[in-house]
């Protein structure tokens, strides 16, 4: 069971916290509107909490569920208070016609993050290449990228306490090419599939 703080409290925070909750994780919700986050607590049930937004969040895993330009100014204002936690993005930093990525530069929202996260915080690349709907529903692979082990290990066993599974694609570098395959999954739905009932894995060949 890991202890899982959510800021934010759209769709994915929602489904996130509802499998969490499932696997028998706790879940706090954190939220800028407070009554926002409060309303999305009491929808998931199961015990979930409140917090404050900016203050120390409760859990040892911290979910950043929010737009891809709202995330890294919320991990440099909650500041010190993420210290020793896992800090987990999951955005999609599209541009406006959803074929290429908002930054130029070879960088990630996560690589970003990591340049502001207090000392001692792990960060963490997972989510970005499942599409809300499937991750509700489905059991796809979930793909994680990161530097530090141990913040890894944390988020390999909350992925499977959801009943999926982690697949490490290497360091926090990788995260650019995550985001890249997030571009590439609108690219399958409007062309190759069709439609949103997908998610990308990987298959292995019997030996």
């Amino acid at each position: 069971m890991s202890n899982i703080s959510i800021i934010g409290t759209g769709n994915m925070a929602r489904t996130i916290g509802a499998r969490a909750l499932a696997g028998g994780n706790t879940v706090e919700v954190m939220g800028r509107d407070q009554s926002k986050a409060a309303d999305l607590a009491e929808a998931l049930g199961d015990g979930a909490t409140t917090g404050e937004w900016g203050t120390a969040p409760a859990g040892d895993i911290v979910i950043v569920a929010l737009l891809y330009d709202g995330v890294v100014p919320a991990v440099a204002r909650y500041g010190d208070a993420l210290a020793g936690k896992v800090i987990v993005d999951i955005s999609n930093p599209f541009n406006p016609t959803f074929d290429g990525l908002a930054h130029r530069e070879q960088t990630s929202i996560a690589q970003e993050v990591a340049k502001v996260a207090p000392a001692g915080a792990g960060v963490v690349k997972a989510f970005n290449t499942v599409f809300r709907h499937v991750l509700e529903k489905g059991r796809p692979d979930v793909f994680i990228a990161g530097d530090d082990a141990r913040a890894k290990a944390r988020v390999e066993a909350f992925v499977e306490s959801l009943g999926l599974r982690p697949l490490d694609v290497g360091g926090l570098g990788m995260a650019h090419w995550l985001e890249g395959a997030g571009v590439l999954t609108v690219g399958l739905a409007n062309h190759g599939v069709g439609n949103l009932d997908f998610a990308l894995g990987v298959t292995e060949l019997p030996a």
